[in-house]
């Protein structure tokens, strides 16, 4: 899973736009063919607490969440991110298979928008995904995360909220 803390983040197919949100993260979702209900679990709750953007109330940087400043998520779907090169070819046999990622995606979704607020939660849904040309972003800030929720037994005693 990718992270961009953003100003705006649009994504079109075909000329149309088919998702977007104002301040926020753009949050491109590889899903592991292992991957099971805990690894959603953990990457929501990353996704909702990472500290990311500044305190304009006390100046400190990397101080307050997506929720703390009322942004939004754009959730897109991105079996890409699982791709490997197999000499000159990418090869994405370790991504989640389409019939398994589709619920799965789904799952994930509902648990952010749960867990936040469903109308600031936007999504691509897979099947557009596949034939997005252009994702347009403004990054906010000099920072890209990767979360690998594979490191969930090193990070089992993370705080979520306040720390």
């Amino acid at each position: 899973m990718i992270t961009y803390p953003s100003k705006i983040a649009v994504l079109q197919v075909e000329g149309r736009t088919v998702s977007a949100i104002g301040p926020g993260l753009l949050v491109l979702v590889g899903l592991h063919e292992t991957d099971v209900e805990a690894d959603a679990e953990y990457i929501c709750r990353k996704v909702l607490n990472m500290r990311l953007f500044p305190n304009e109330k006390t100046g400190k940087t990397w101080d307050q969440n997506v929720m703390q400043k009322n942004y939004e998520v754009l959730l897109v779907s991105q079996f890409t991110l699982y791709g490997v090169l197999k000499g000159n070819k990418p090869d994405f046999h370790v991504a989640m298979p389409p019939e398994a990622a589709k619920p799965f995606y789904a799952s994930l979704v509902e648990k952010i928008q749960k867990a936040y607020r469903e109308d600031a939660v936007k999504v691509c849904v897979p099947t557009s995904c596949i034939y997005a040309k252009i994702v347009n972003l403004v990054n906010d800030g000099p920072v890209t995360m990767q979360l690998d929720s594979a490191q969930t037994s090193k990070n089992a005693n993370d705080v979520v909220e306040g720390s």
